[in-house]
């Protein structure tokens, strides 16, 4: 048995003490965009840094094997360091990544995706393509939630984001990633602030020529949606397939704009709202060749799988960031339809996704295409194309 003395580090060895200040070398940016330095034998997590940056920091949480620390100074900045245009930067949480020259954001984000993929699905960095940049890297959002929460030192409302540090809110007078319609829309709510604390506020700028309902998802970077529709049709396109099965639909939006490809396609959408209203896009664009259900993807999928034949079925996926359920997984491996296309803004649970389907040679991943709907934060886009095998066996 082994002894309890053994299984955490002694006092002694710890390097610092909560409050202690140091001064570390970053050796790595982790997915999330916090900075790796190396302490002895722990590891220190610094937001706002770059790699190879020699800063000075305050420790504030202290773990068995980790720590985590307050950026103080930096006292050897990277070549790649810009000067965040926002006043805000830093106290709220946000964005991760506006002291990184763009095209640096765009490098880490590829190595970012590579690491994951390979550490958590065994994929070779190969597959993964670079990162699609946004032509507008601020002003770019389309739908923000804003937060109203009462300050008692000040004895009134602060109006904004929840911070990078706590889950205070940051009052705020404008958002730089922002679209300019919005950031009018926080300045009209300024005016006319909620009547009391903890009360969200989401704002939200009308997707042209198509129906949202209110509370309904729709991709919020206008300005990329013809790269990230693209990306979806050259992987349908490479198929051949002649049906499409779109689950976590929404409105409608891949199933209308891929619908002139196949023959016939089916959305799942849980949202009954975002159903009715993905009916009316498709009228609005004549697409007649389709249908859009009200479910559960995990249980209607098996019987869109019993209506289309598997060996021409393409089915989209673009699930919650929790990734798909692992009942629809399992029923994918099992029907085992011509092509996956998976879409997601989490690396992490696609990668974690894209090693169950292709597990013991069920379906190949051709390739994966980052696409930067997110930038100057530490999220992005993916689209993989997986492919079954041709020589798997079908039920």
């Amino acid at each position: 048995m082994q002894n309890a003395s053994n299984m955490n580090p002694p006092a002694e060895t710890v390097p610092f003490s909560v409050g202690a200040h140091c001064t570390v070398t970053i050796s790595d940016i982790a997915f999330g965009g916090e900075g790796v330095a190396r302490v002895e034998d722990f590891v220190v997590f610094v937001p706002f840094v770059m790699e190879g940056e020699v800063v000075e920091v305050e420790i504030t949480e202290l773990k068995k094997r980790f720590a985590r620390a307050r950026l103080l100074r930096v006292l050897q900045p990277s070549p790649e360091r810009v000067q965040p245009p926002c006043r805000y930067f830093g106290d709220c949480g946000g964005c991760q990544y506006q002291h990184i020259d763009y095209p640096a954001q765009l490098r880490l984000k590829h190595k970012q995706i590579c690491d994951l993929f390979q550490r958590i699905g065994g994929i070779d960095a190969r597959m993964v393509e670079p990162v699609i940049p946004s032509p507008q890297p601020y002003g770019y959002r389309n739908r923000i939630m804003i937060r109203s929460q009462w300050d008692k030192f000040k004895q009134g409302l602060n109006i904004g984001f929840i911070r990078a540090d706590n889950r205070l809110v940051v009052d705020i007078e404008e958002c730089k990633i922002a679209e300019p319609a919005l950031n009018a829309q926080i300045t009209n709510v300024r005016a006319h602030p909620p009547p009391k604390g903890g009360i969200k506020v989401v704002l939200r700028i009308a997707a042209e020529d198509w129906e949202v309902p209110r509370d309904s998802f729709f991709q919020n970077n206008f300005f990329l949606l013809p790269k990230l529709v693209e990306a979806a049709r050259q992987c349908l396109q490479r198929s051949r397939s002649r049906h499409l099965a779109d689950l976590y639909c929404g409105v409608g939006f891949f199933s209308v704009e891929l619908a002139d490809l196949v023959e016939s396609f089916a959305g799942v959408e849980l949202d009954q709202l975002a159903v009715k209203a993905a009916r009316r896009n498709a009228a609005a664009r004549g697409r007649t060749n389709g249908e859009f259900l009200a479910g559960r993807a995990e249980d209607l999928l098996p019987g869109l799988m019993d209506r289309f034949s598997a060996a021409a079925t393409s089915i989209l996926i673009d699930p919650p960031r929790t990734g798909c359920p692992a009942e629809s997984l399992a029923c994918l491996r099992r029907t085992r339809p011509n092509q996956v296309i998976y879409v997601s803004c989490h690396p992490a649970t696609m990668a974690r996704d894209l090693n169950i389907l292709c597990a013991e040679g069920v379906f190949d991943l051709v390739k994966v295409i980052p696409i930067d709907m997110f930038p100057q934060t530490a999220h992005v886009e993916c689209v993989a194309d997986l492919q079954l095998n041709s020589g798997a066996p079908r039920d």
